[in-house]
């Protein structure tokens, strides 16, 4: 293997510890390089964990809100004052998760379980 060609696989490649809480710690030079935020995609694909950078916009949540609404049989200017409304707990609502997270890192709660999470409910 070309000398150029081994340097870029170590350094696409890092082995990282799972501690005892399932929790995994990303190398600073893939979060960088990724630009990562606060939340991360994570999906089985080939029997493997792929984790995502995930920016969200404020449009994705926009239409996830106006389809909740709509489905709840809103409509009209009611859709309108509804929708000011819950957009304005969304940042209330990223908080209050992002509080959640730090305290399962804490060990102060404990976290969901990967059958919770990935497995369709009974």
């Amino acid at each position: 293997m070309p000398a150029n060609a081994m340097e870029r696989d170590v350094m696409n490649r890092k082995i990282i510890s799972v501690s005892k809480k399932r929790q995994i710690t990303i190398p600073l030079q893939f979060y960088k390089h990724l630009n990562l935020d606060n939340e991360v995609e994570c999906s089985l694909e080939d029997g493997k964990i792929i984790i995502k950078p995930l920016h969200r916009e404020a449009a994705e949540f926009s239409v996830e809100i106006l389809k909740d609404l709509i489905s709840q049989g809103y409509s009209g200017e009611e859709l309108v004052t509804q929708f000011e409304i819950q957009s304005k707990n969304i940042k209330k609502a990223i908080a209050v998760m992002l509080e959640e997270a730090d305290a399962i890192a804490a060990g102060e709660i404990p976290s969901a379980s990967f059958d919770d999470i990935f497995n369709s409910e009974d």
